[in-house]
Formats: C-alpha cells, structure tokens, sequence
C-alpha cells in the first residue's frame, strides 16, 4: 500500500488565529474600482471571438480546421463565462441590472442557468469552501464511503477522479444535477424558472438554426445533425472539460486540506483551500486571471482584471499561507494520481487502497 498524502494538519476554529477580514484590510482600495467602460469592452471582446469561432465552425469542414476551432470553441465559451461568473459576484458593473444582463447572456453558451449559479456558487460553494458535506464542488469520499458504494457508483468515482473524468464530473453532477435538475429554496424559485427558460429557449433557438443551417449545407438529417454537433455538441462537451480541470486544480491538491464542519473557519476555507497558479499568458487571455484563485475567494467582489495585484498584496502579508507555483499538465495528472479518497480525521489524500481495509459493497 502507498503511503498516504499527508496534508498539514488546521487548527482548531476555536483557536485564536489570522481571520479573513485582516486579510481584506490589507487590499488597496484601487482593486475594486470597476468602470463600466472596462467591463463592456471585455464583454464585447469575448462575445465577438465566440461569435468569430462559431462562424468558423459552420463553414469548416476539414479536421485540421475543426480541431484546433473546437479547442477555440471551448476557450471562448469560458472566456465569456467568467465575464458572466464576475457579473454574479457583482464585480464587474455598479450596476445590478446591467450585470444581470450581461451576466445572462455570457453564461448562455456555457448554458448556465444564472440564478442557479448565483445561489449554488456565491452561497454555498464561496460560503463553505472546502468545508465537509457543505462545499458540494469536488466534494472528497472517503474510504468509508467509497466501501458503501456499488460496483457502478465505484467506477463512475473512478472515472470521474481520473484525469480524464473532469468534464464528466462537471457536466453531470455541477450543471445536470446541481443547476438544470435543481429544485430552488422557494425565495429565488421564481428567478430560477425564469432563467431557466432563458436557457431553454437560447438552445432550442440555437440548435434549431443549426439544423436548419445544417440542412441546407449538406441535406438530410444527417447533415443537420452534424451541423450541430461540430457547432455545439463539441464545444459544450470540450467546455466541460474547461471548467472542470480548472474547478478541480483550483480546490484539489495533496497540499490542500478539507475541513470537518466544526474546524472549519473561513481564513482556512478562502485563504488555504485554494491556490495562486500560473499559467502560460496566451491561456491566460481566455482565463481571466481566474487561476489567481485566492484573492478571488478572499474577496469575490474584486474584478478579474485586478486579480494580479490583490495577490501582490495578499503574498505580501501572507506569504507563508498562500500556495503558489507554476501550473503545467503534469501538475494536473499527480494530482488525479495522488487524490482519490479522503480522510477528514487524518486531513490525508488517499488512493484507492485505503478502502480496501474492510470488503467492498459487491452490487
């Protein structure tokens, strides 16, 4: 059996230490100034190079074009969804109402549902970081847990914790289950069935134009389906996969712990639940900054675009705290080898084996 990934143990949240409000003492105040100018104009960016990449999409046909536009595809689709996530957080515009709209339609080709995502991400995911049954974004099992599963339920985790399970697990248990099938407290159920059919309606309006165009490109069914395939079923499959690595490596680490509910403090969930990573600047173009994760989580007011210097800030002050290095691809796969199971009373990453202490649940 491997050795399990120790993760430093947290203090106890009764005990005295750093709170998150000193840490947002120390940022300049020049890091929320948000002009509505900026905002739009990276709006507009963002929409016309989707807008750009979809047209490419209808009219190639070739592999060595489809490839790398699909690759563009899903780059746009999340170029425009942290404009839209940083609308939800209101970060990006003074004004509500102008961030909501914005916010709608950046998010309709992710096919966010953007109320939903207000209250799953702003509340429960930023309220609870890393915080045992409350944080529900890549939620850890334990070895206790994994033993209770069936066969099936056992190898969807094993896929969905490999480096190849990303998209599935942001598409199904993110976006299907936890925003399309989600049933809302009664006091937003209204804004969520709104958004909801706003959602609906831009894929049905989408995928119909699509066919339509699809038949007229090529004839026959066969045709139109490809059409929206090649235009939407791939980028939004190839998106998923975009947003899920990028949630998972913001939050799963053999550095990073996860909190039983009665230590968990939010100094540990926003400033030692997450990370600072670098990526290359032409994938940075696309991302927002957003791989600046702690000063994002510190405070979810700050737009992206002043991500970069509320880390200086942060590292400044508390360095000894913040995790930050270089991200590459071989970053991602030790860490889908290293985390598969965890132990909260240990604070320990796991992999499969740490289950197999008692037998395993057999159907």
């Amino acid at each position: 059996m491997s050795a399990p990934v120790q993760v430093e143990r947290a203090d106890s949240a009764a005990d005295a230490g750093p709170n998150i409000a000193q840490v947002i003492e120390i940022l300049p105040d020049r890091v929320y100034e948000n002009p509505t100018a900026l905002g739009i104009a990276y709006f507009a960016r963002d929409l016309l190079l989707y807008g750009a990449v979809v047209t490419g999409l209808i009219f190639a046909n070739h592999a060595l074009l489809l490839i790398p536009l699909w690759v563009l595809a899903s780059l746009t689709i999340s170029a425009l969804f942290i404009v839209g996530h940083d609308c939800a957080h209101g970060a990006l515009f003074q004004s509500k109402r102008l961030g909501y709209v914005i916010g709608q339609i950046a998010m309709l080709p992710a096919l966010h549902v953007y109320e939903a995502w207000v209250y799953g991400h702003n509340r429960i995911h930023h309220g609870h970081t890393v915080r045992e049954v409350m944080d529900y974004v890549w939620h850890p099992t334990s070895p206790a847990d994994y033993r209770a599963m069936t066969r099936m339920q056992r190898a969807l985790h094993r896929l969905k914790w490999s480096w190849l399970g990303a998209g599935v697990y942001y598409g199904w248990d993110i976006w299907w289950r936890n925003m399309i099938r989600f049933t809302p407290p009664e006091k937003i159920a209204a804004d969520v069935r709104r958004d909801r059919r706003i959602v609906l309606a831009y894929a049905a309006l989408a995928s119909a134009a699509l066919f339509a165009l699809g038949a007229g490109f090529y004839g026959g069914v066969g045709g139109a389906l490809w059409m929206w395939v090649k235009v939407f079923g791939i980028p939004f499959a190839l998106w998923n996969y975009s947003i899920g690595i990028a949630v998972y490596v913001h939050h799963i680490s053999p550095e990073i712990a996860w909190h039983e509910r009665r230590e968990w403090t939010r100094f540990k969930g926003q400033m030692e639940g997450t990370t600072i990573l670098h990526i290359p600047v032409w994938l940075n173009f696309f991302y927002h900054n957003i791989f600046l994760h702690v000063p994002h989580h510190v405070d979810m007011r700050i737009p992206f675009y002043h991500l970069s210097e509320a880390a200086d800030a942060i590292r400044a002050n508390f360095g000894d705290v913040v995790r930050e290095h270089a991200f590459g691809l071989r970053d991602y796969l030790r860490t889908t080898r290293a985390c598969k199971l965890y132990d909260f009373a240990t604070q320990s990453w796991h992999g499969y084996e740490a289950a197999r202490a008692e037998p395993l649940v057999s159907a």
